[in-house]
């Protein structure tokens, strides 16, 4: 195997890939969106964030993992009033995972994490993994990145609740650890515009009890939707390593984990 990048999928040759099957490598694919994040965060925060959570698991799981290159679209038409965002069609998208993971499973792969990094991708990723496991013979699990981190984010926010949700003081401080130069930190700014209710508002850690997503310019005129100048390099820091160190972990954990055999009861 490459002992320049051991763990990148598309760094591989064919009989490379072949001895990482019989390693029984982990699979994983960082999704995200190309979305806009305010007037002071790139277009590709998503994108970004989830791919340097799911390297930095890598680094610390190398002889488990096998990381794919990342899906930079996702499914945001509720942002496309800002210039810049790509919308992808739900069933489109469900399908390109499905196909993915179909792909993987040919070659003998048999476990498979599609790590998240954009919040309205949870549901159609987990509709795909739960039917990629029923078609395939592989296990598949979807989740966000961030909600590795529970613990940690309650302990380094200081926005209160439905101040984390976008473009806010969390994803703000996770850029301004990675990659400082692209935050624009002279025009960042508050905003949550949010109707008040008993039942829904948003919030990464701490969300609504129930699901609803409105047009995101009827509710905010710079596309932030939190405080990003309570953002810092040392909280982002404290959240990347967490999601790194928690991902590894996980990595670890579901390559041991068996595939036990179905039962027809019929």
């Amino acid at each position: 195997m490459a002992d320049a990048a051991p763990y990148y999928y598309d760094k591989l040759t064919w009989p490379e890939m072949k001895r990482a099957v019989a390693q029984r490598r982990v699979i994983v694919l960082p999704v995200g969106s190309t979305e806009q994040h305010g007037p002071h965060l790139p277009l590709d925060v998503d994108n970004y964030l989830c791919q340097c959570v799911c390297e930095g698991a890598a680094r610390l799981a190398p002889d488990e993992t096998l990381l794919m290159p990342p899906l930079s679209y996702g499914f945001n038409w509720h942002h496309i009033d800002f210039p810049g965002t790509i919308g992808i069609a739900w069933d489109n998208y469900v399908r390109f995972l499905l196909d993915i993971v179909r792909s993987v499973a040919h070659h003998g792969f048999r476990k498979v994490l599609i790590v998240n990094g954009h919040g309205s991708n949870r549901p159609l990723i987990e509709v795909a993994a739960r039917q990629a496991t029923m078609d395939n013979e592989v296990i598949c699990a979807a989740f966000s990145y961030f909600e590795l981190t529970a613990k940690t984010l309650a302990e380094v926010r200081e926005s209160p609740r439905g101040w984390v949700a976008h473009a806010d003081e969390i994803e703000t401080s996770m850029y301004l650890y990675l990659r400082p130069e692209g935050v624009r930190r002279q025009l960042a700014a508050p905003e949550n515009n949010m109707l008040p209710s008993e039942f829904w508002w948003q919030d990464v850690q701490d969300g609504g009890r129930i699901g609803m997503m409105e047009w995101w310019s009827t509710f905010s005129s710079t596309g932030v939707l939190g405080d990003p100048t309570l953002g810092s390099a040392e909280k982002g820091e404290v959240l990347y390593r967490a999601a790194a160190e928690e991902l590894a972990k996980l990595i670890r954990e579901f390559r041991e984990r068996p595939i036990r055999p179905r039962e027809d009861h019929h």
